[in-house]
């Protein structure tokens, strides 16, 4: 039976690592939709829903550990996984507390990032 692709959201304000994630997920047969902004997840609507969220720490004028308490709050969205990744590694301890399901410290490997993927989809 073939399995409907799973969609992943990935959220930074780096264009370049956006084309970068997205040209590496989709290649693992992921359908990727990508943002440079916070509030779009905020406007996420059932049936558009991803099944797993990448989202930085911290994103231009929005701090993506209140999208991810925004996110854990909401019944529609609070069972998708959220896997923060940010260059400080401090930021793993606040990433979890707000809600996040798992942390990558940048810079992280394709692999180590891709098998995180597997574990929650």
């Amino acid at each position: 039976m073939q399995h409907a692709p799973k969609r992943i959201l990935v959220v930074d304000d780096d264009p370049d690592i956006l084309e970068f994630l997205q040209v590496i997920l989709e290649e693992e047969g992921y359908i990727v939709a990508t943002s440079d902004k916070g509030e779009y997840l905020e406007q996420l609507r059932n049936g558009e829903l991803p099944h797993l969220i990448l989202l930085d720490v911290l994103l231009s004028g929005k701090d993506g550990r209140e999208i991810v308490k925004y996110l854990k709050s909401q019944q529609e969205t609070r069972h998708i996984p959220v896997i923060m990744f940010s260059a400080h590694p401090s930021a793993e301890v606040t990433s979890r507390q707000a809600g996040a399901d798992d942390f990558l410290e940048k810079p992280f490997s394709i692999d180590a990032l891709l098998a995180m993927i597997a574990h929650y989809l």
